[in-house]
């Protein structure tokens, strides 16, 4: 996990842009929130997921919230989610 994901915030969609060196990870947090941080991966980083934004910081009340703000965030990640639907995911119920 990443170094802003904190360890008891469950990712539940992590979705990878096309070159497989951007990344954006979708989480729920414990208190019932949501959020999301984008990462890239780079060979002089030797190909660990570095966080770009800070986006975990806010908080959602619900994953579509979360996404919308994430796919508006985030250039590459709506036109992804458009032509593969299937990555979007809800979050596991508890």
């Amino acid at each position: 996990m990443s170094r802003r994901i904190d360890k008891s915030w469950v990712v539940f969609a992590s979705v990878e842009n096309d070159e497989h060196d951007r990344c954006v990870d979708m989480f729920h947090r414990p208190d019932g929130t949501f959020g999301f941080e984008e990462f890239r991966r780079d060979v002089e980083d030797a190909g660990a997921w570095t966080p770009l934004g800070y986006h975990s910081g806010a908080a959602y009340t619900s994953s579509p919230a979360a996404c919308a703000a994430a796919e508006a965030a985030v250039p590459w990640l709506a036109d992804m989610l458009r032509r593969k639907s299937g990555l979007r995911r809800d979050p596991p119920r508890s």
